[in-house]
């Protein structure tokens, strides 16, 4: 699969290139000043890209960091540059440190960045970074300066990009292949796109109220954790990290507003907290480290020994943990989620379906509640209930492949065969995967009985994939 996505990127990404490099008298039509690619174009590439990542790497399943990460995302958004805010938040399960932009409002997040910053705030720092890339649209000024020379290096970059998500040693092989063939003039460009996203990303930093020198901390922070490492993350691959680039970043934030708002917070160190026990070797191990720090016990810590504690089925000391949280947090939605995943674990559904049906009222559009609902619906042998409750989230995230999953399995049990037919199509669109796609349309159309409704909802989606397979192959 990761193959046949890395030759549709590189192939779409050279025709671009040589159609661009035949033609130096191009028109201003992109905007910008930018004429060898429109702000629409980007879109459509950031969507066909986003269908081959969806369905080489693999997404990180835990809807309340997802959920945590999209929302620090939007946050940052509203005191950003970026006009276009046509934004798809992905999240990699991948334990290495990497964020990165794609043109057409594309941000990749692996959950094991959170694992090397500190605080909400180096976080921040990041994420801001990766927007100002996109709000500079520094892709369309790299096509840009490069149309009169070889086309391979921004297609290489983006593929080697793709192909880490799911691969990071064939990713970083792949990169440094890339990255080796380019010129040095075409790096002190890339040099200068780095300069730049420091400095707007600082500014987003400063406006959403954090401190802008949170920036050249994480940088100072990802230098120290990797220096020794025999192999450099993918994120200093594609933003390389001098002593020059800390001190400039430096200089720059002294001059800016320090920001009003907390380096960090509870929501972070939960997220980061989960994250630790998902790429935990040993579990027993982490839960005894957090013991260590109980010297200073809060609200996030206990929240973490009462987390890997359940996950151990532990579930005497996660009650004890939980019997700590401070009456404010008790109220919060991470800690009320905490007890229906305890209750999941322990099988009492009934309980659970419950609670979850009163938090679903109360957060109706919460990702990591609605998961958690139409689970514990499903088990509950309520599969039709549970359905409602995908369809419903699916409204506002139609591009959540795991949730199109999830729904042909729900469609499966509630025995509704066109239900099966109709999400797993969309499933296939959102993963690239059209021959499937196409397949399943032709299984579907041969089912007794459809409707009218039916038969034009299935041509619908083939035509949709039609058009789908065609914008894989980014020929603009």
């Amino acid at each position: 699969m990761v193959k046949r996505t890395f030759q549709f990127l590189i192939f779409g990404l050279l025709s671009l290139s040589f159609q661009a490099s035949a033609d130096n008298a191009l028109p201003d039509i992109g905007g910008a000043g930018y004429s060898v690619i429109t702000t629409e174009q980007e879109h459509k590439l950031g969507e066909a890209w986003a269908r081959m990542l969806r369905g080489s790497g693999r997404l990180y399943e835990d809807a309340l960091v997802s959920q945590y990460l999209e929302d620090l995302t939007w946050k940052l958004v509203t005191y950003s540059e970026l006009t276009d805010r046509r934004l798809q938040i992905i999240v990699i399960d991948n334990p290495t440190l990497n964020a990165f932009a794609v043109p057409g409002g594309i941000i990749g997040i692996h959950a094991g960045l959170l694992l090397h910053a500190e605080n909400e705030a180096q976080l921040a720092s990041v994420l801001a970074h990766e927007l100002a890339h996109l709000s500079q649209r520094h892709f369309a000024a790299q096509l840009e300066a490069q149309r009169r020379n070889s086309p391979l290096m921004i297609a290489s970059i983006l593929a080697s990009i793709l192909i880490a998500a799911a691969d990071p040693e064939a990713g970083v092989a792949a990169m440094q292949s890339s990255m080796a063939a380019s010129v040095s003039s075409r790096l002190s460009f890339s040099r200068q796109n780095e300069r730049e996203a420091d400095y707007v990303g600082m500014q987003t930093l400063a406006a959403s109220g954090y401190d802008p020198k949170a920036m050249p901390q994480m940088f100072m922070q990802i230098q120290q954790t990797t220096r020794f490492s025999r192999t450099p993350p993918e994120f200093l691959l594609t933003h390389p990290i001098t002593q020059s680039r800390i001190a400039e970043s430096q200089n720059r934030a002294a001059n800016l507003p320090s920001g009003q708002r907390s380096s960090n917070s509870i929501d972070f160190n939960i997220a980061r907290a989960r994250i630790q026990a998902r790429y935990a070797d040993k579990l027993g191990e982490l839960h005894a480290h957090y013991q260590t720090e109980m010297t200073a016990p809060s609200d996030s810590l206990h929240y973490a020994l009462a987390y890997t504690a359940m996950l151990q089925n532990n579930f005497s000391t996660a009650k004890q943990h939980q019997t700590q949280f401070s009456q404010a947090f008790e109220q919060q939605l991470p800690s009320r989620l905490l007890s229906v995943e305890i209750l999941l674990k322990q099988e009492k559904l009934p309980q659970a379906t419950a609670a979850l049906e009163t938090l679903y009222q109360l957060y109706p559009g919460n990702q990591a509640v609605a998961y958690l609902y139409a689970q514990s619906l499903t088990k509950s042998n309520q599969p039709a209930k549970a359905v409602k409750i995908y369809r419903n989230y699916l409204d506002d995230h139609p591009r959540d492949s795991r949730a199109w999953y999830l729904l042909a399995e729900a469609y499966g049990l509630a025995g509704d065969i066109a239900g099966v037919h109709q999400a797993r199509i969309e499933y296939f669109l959102q993963t690239a995967n059209v021959d499937q796609a196409l397949q399943q349309i032709d299984f579907a159309m041969r089912e007794n009985g459809l409707s009218e409704y039916q038969k034009a909802r299935l041509e619908q989606q083939k035509q949709e994939a039609l058009r789908v397979r065609d914008s894989l192959k980014m020929d603009f």
